[in-house]
Formats: structure tokens, sequence, C-alpha cells
């Protein structure tokens, strides 16, 4: 089938097994009519020399379009329309057609240093998987497809990274590490928006490479580092307290030891140095009493 095509185009659009027979019995024939006496030779030589131009004429116009390709066909600079059908077809006579596959394409990003909306040079890289939705578009609006997508899919992708930061990311503001999906579509959204003038579609676009620059790599994994520390310690101390306050209270409860304040603070002490301690604790036997 073609697609924008105009009238002209539709209708010369007929079945390309009977223009080569009919390409090639022409020929045949004018070559039995040159060859004949020559009486009847001198007569049918124009007719034969007609068949052959002929002939010449209706061959070229034949075309074998494989599967997942197209020919956007032109008649003297004049866009006829694309010829989708695969195998034999025509185009009208003395019109040139140029080969565009619409096959699902994908390419990676060369992985780029940029910075995040915090300042942090990041390593980012990206996989971009595309297609020809609009052959015409990609003929004529731009010179080389595949460099304008992979120039415009590079040109996208460093904008949505200084847009985030790379971790810490809020629910309005995702991170590039937190929230891979979503500056995922993002990103797809993006390369769609800058592409579409060439009539290419964006099928998917998904984050393939994401570190922090050599540079500074090391300091922000000291940092990383540094603050699952305090995470882990806050849960050790909330922990901590809630059994001593249990511990205490079972006490009381059974009346097994009358603590007074002082009493009670420095077991309070002891049991949170025993929890929160990072070695084992070492017991010390008090032979004489609290107060001497």
């Amino acid at each position: 089938a073609w697609s924008g095509s105009t009238p002209l185009a539709a209708a010369v659009l007929v079945g390309g097994i009977l223009a080569i027979i009919a390409g090639t019995a022409l020929t045949i024939w004018a070559g039995m009519l040159i060859d004949g006496g020559d009486a009847v030779g001198s007569v049918l030589l124009p007719i034969g020399i007609l068949l052959i131009v002929l002939g010449a004429v209706a061959l070229p116009m034949v075309r074998i379009i494989s599967p997942g390709h197209t020919h956007v066909v032109q008649f003297f600079g004049r866009y006829l329309g694309t010829n989708r059908t695969t195998g034999l077809s025509l185009v009208p006579p003395l019109a040139t057609s140029k080969k565009m596959s619409v096959r699902v394409r994908n390419f990676e990003t060369s992985e780029l240093k940029v910075n995040d909306l915090n300042g942090n040079p990041v390593m980012i890289g990206a996989i971009i998987v595309w297609q020809v939705a609009d052959t015409a578009k990609a003929t004529f609006s731009v010179e080389d497809v595949e460099e304008f997508i992979h120039s415009q899919s590079e040109s996208a992708l460093r904008h949505v990274a200084t847009s985030h930061p790379y971790d810490g990311g809020t629910a309005h503001l995702p991170s590039l590490s937190g929230s891979t999906d979503l500056v995922s579509r993002e990103l797809a959204d993006e390369v769609a928006a800058r592409v579409r003038i060439a009539g290419l579609e964006i099928l998917e676009a998904r984050i393939s490479a994401l570190s922090y620059a050599p540079e500074i790599a090391q300091a922000m994994l000291q940092r990383q580092q540094a603050g699952a520390i305090v995470d882990a310690r806050e849960t050790i101390v909330d922990g901590a307290v809630s059994m001593v306050e249990s511990a205490l209270d079972e006490l009381e409860k059974k009346q097994i030891v009358d603590l007074d304040p002082e009493r009670r603070a420095a077991m309070v002490s002891n049991l949170l140095v025993v929890l929160c301690s990072d070695t084992n604790a070492q017991p010390m036997i008090n032979t004489g009493s609290l107060y001497t």
C-alpha cells in the first residue's frame, strides 16, 4: 500500500510481476522483429526499436521491497508517496525512490559527564529504542536521521540529568538513582519532543549507566557511608531506649528491686552502654554500694 500518495502514484501501482513479464516480452518481441527478413525487417525495424524503448522504460519501474523497509518515491523532485508494499511493485515511469527502514532500532548513548541539580559531576548513559513513523519527514526534514537522533538524545539526556539530584530526591523532584523509572519516562518524552520534526517515534528510553564522576566518587561514598552509619545509630538508640524502658517497667512491676532516682539513672546508663556499644561489654563487680 501507499501512504501519503497522490492519485497519480496510486493509479500506477500494479503488480510488479506483470511489469516484468510485459517488459521481457516486449524486448524479446522487438528482437524477433529486428532479426526478421530483410523486406519485413525494414518495415518492422522502427516498431522493434519502439518496443525496446518501452521495455527499457517499463523494467526500471519495478521495485523489490523487503519486509521492514519502504521506498520514498519522487518524480522530478516532487514527493509522490511512500510505497510500503513488500515484494514486487511498480513506481511511475522515470520516478526515483529511496529506501527507508521502518524497523525498530536502538542505540546506547555515550557515557556523558554532567552536573546534577546539586552541582555534583555524574556519569550517565541511556539506551534509546526508536523507529521511523513518518518516512517523508525522515527523508526530507533532516540530513541524516541516525546522526540527528543521536545528537538530540544526548542533548535531552544532559538536560534531564541536570534537572534532578543524584540522590535524596522528593516526591515532586525524583532523584536519578532512586527514581530511575520516572526519570526514564521523562527522558523518553523529551527525546520524542525533540525528534518529532524528523518523523521519528521513541518507543522506550532507559538509563543504562549512572555513577558519580571518578574525582568525587570516593568522597561521595564516604558521605553515603556516614549517612548509613547515622541512620543505623538512630535505629540502635531507638531500640535501646525501648528495651531499657521495658526492662525498668518489668522490674518495678514485679517488685524485683526498688530503685531510687539515682540508682535508676545508673541502671539506665549501664543498659544503654551495653546495648549501644560496638564491642562486648566487660562486666564489673561492685563489692560495695553505689554511694561508697
